[in-house]
């Protein structure tokens, strides 16, 4: 059951001039369901995206790369659900390949002008002959506002779609901005195990684009973490239309329009952690007074990762000792317990290398029973800070991934 997150509204999500979206049953990998999203862009569009980087990366991943540093001027995305084409070889990429091949005949581009996704089971051969199929009606579907089917579209184990729409004010005029997401499982940071998908209609070099795609998945989806595992497919692309007329150029205009993508790409971010697999509590980690960004990040991510810390969580446990060493384990030689401080919520828990004489632990157990909270550990030996979302580890994330190709 996802925590503190509701199915999105479609009248909320702004139709992006320039950006087209249409949804078929392709039958990937089971029948009557929506798992094949087309999105056709305009003629001035720029795109720009940043993509898992597990060696082992699928054949989508390769050839999408391969597409946006030709340079050929992106005209369509297609993303299917239900087959990852991922541990494949070249057959793989030989299937990925008809796909584009198939999305350029429809919409009267270059194949080199189509970036491929996919998403689902991993080293199964992808039936490129269903997706090809299913182009038509995907084609016939295509709408400006069909974002709230289209994040339906691309769910695998997610229990509920995830999208969201921001406007920010420029020089020129108003812009939109609106973007879906995916994940539940296999979710770490250096792209979380996700897909997204970020649209406006603001005019922005290609440069700028790349710029922005990078500073924002710093901000959002390499903030967050479900189980740890990377991925064979991750991507975030954004794209920019251009059909609004509106140029994001001068600094102030990239700073507006950044803060709106980055707002938008942090609530899909936070959603995908919301809607973990078997998820029952959702967790701000915050890391404060580190010597850099880096190093509190490491602090951050050794307890959002540490199965004995998040299945505490779960049982509301406030097993302090599993949080500090979860810290001593980040790697940091020189760090000096005795001068750290751990928050539960509001309540000290832990100072001078042990637990804080004023704390009682039914005041840890009555912050870990909400659905929500904050856990802060403050180092104290620097000026930086970082924060990272995650969730707790159930009976449930066990059932899923143990069923999951049942």
């Amino acid at each position: 059951m996802a925590v503190g997150l509701t199915l999105p509204e479609p009248a909320s999500l702004f139709p992006v001039a320039g950006v087209e979206l249409g949804v078929a049953m392709a039958g990937v990998r089971k029948a009557n369901r929506r798992d094949l999203l087309l999105m056709r862009l305009g003629a001035e569009s720029t795109v720009a995206g940043v993509f898992t980087r597990n060696r082992f990366c699928a054949a989508p991943v390769i050839i999408a790369k391969r597409n946006l540093a030709a340079g050929s001027g992106i005209r369509g995305l297609v993303i299917n659900t239900g087959n990852a084409n991922a541990g494949t070889g070249e057959d793989g990429l030989a299937r990925a390949t008809l796909v584009c091949e198939g999305v350029a005949l429809s919409l009267g581009c270059a194949a080199d002008q189509v970036l491929p996704f996919s998403t689902g089971v991993i080293m199964e051969p992808l039936p490129a002959e269903r997706i090809v199929a299913g182009l038509a009606a995907a084609v016939a579907d295509l709408r400006a506002h069909n974002w709230a089917v289209a994040a339906e579209a691309i769910m695998t184990t997610d229990t509920v779609p995830k999208a969201a729409s921001r406007r920010a004010r420029l020089a020129g005029g108003e812009v939109t901005v609106t973007g879906i997401a995916k994940g539940a499982g296999m979710i770490r940071p250096d792209m979380a195990t996700m897909l997204s998908f970020i649209a406006t209609d603001a005019r922005v070099s290609r440069q700028a684009l790349e710029t922005l795609v990078r500073e924002t998945a710093d901000k959002s989806f390499n903030c967050i973490s479900v189980d740890g595992d990377t991925s064979t497919n991750d991507a975030f692309v954004l794209v920019a239309s251009g059909a609004s007329g509106v140029v994001a150029q001068s600094g102030a205009d990239l700073a507006a329009l950044g803060a709106a993508i980055a707002e938008v790409a942090v609530l899909l971010a936070q959603a995908i952690v919301r809607d973990g697999e078997g998820a029952t509590k959702f967790i701000t980690i915050r890391v404060e007074g580190g010597r850099s960004v880096d190093e509190c990040r490491r602090v951050a991510y050794a307890i959002a990762h540490s199965p004995l810390v998040k299945t505490a969580f779960f049982a509301s446990d406030p097993n302090l000792g599993r949080i500090l060493a979860a810290i001593g384990n980040a790697g940091i030689a020189d760090l000096d317990v005795s001068r750290l401080q751990l928050y539960l919520d509001a309540v000290l828990v832990a100072a001078n290398g042990g637990r804080h004489p004023d704390y009682m632990e039914d005041q840890g157990a009555a912050a870990l029973a909400k659905p929500e909270f904050t856990v802060r550990a403050v180092l104290n030996r620097g000026q930086a800070a970082a924060t990272v979302w995650t969730c707790d580890l159930s009976f449930d994330y066990v059932k899923i991934n143990a069923e999951y190709r049942t």
